[in-house]
């Protein structure tokens, strides 16, 4: 649930920050940052935020790959939900985005 919560507020956040027509110049990209890093303090605890799917599956795949000694296994059970929920998450909020606009 989290991660759809992150994505959601990420992908409807810059959807409203990139519409400003205001140009910020060289720091355009600090509103988004400042956004991942609330949506990390605040949703990070449970699952560290995953809020792009490549976050978890790129470290999941080396991780499996690589020759590791004494690791446990890559809990691919668990892989399904960093890939889905931040999907869900941002359809959604794309969604309401143009049911808003």
């Amino acid at each position: 649930m989290t991660e759809i919560i992150g994505t959601f507020v990420l992908i409807f956040g810059v959807f409203y920050i990139a519409k400003g027509d205001v140009g910020l110049g060289a720091v355009d990209a600090l509103p988004v940052a400042f956004l991942v890093l609330a949506i990390g303090l605040s949703l990070g605890g449970p699952t560290g935020y995953a809020i792009n799917p490549a976050r978890d599956l790129g470290p999941r795949i080396a991780h499996a790959i690589l020759p590791i000694k004494g690791k446990r296994d890559s809990d691919w059970g668990y892989a399904w939900i960093p890939v889905v929920g931040p999907i869900i998450g941002a359809l959604l909020a794309t969604a309401l985005h143009l049911a808003i606009k």
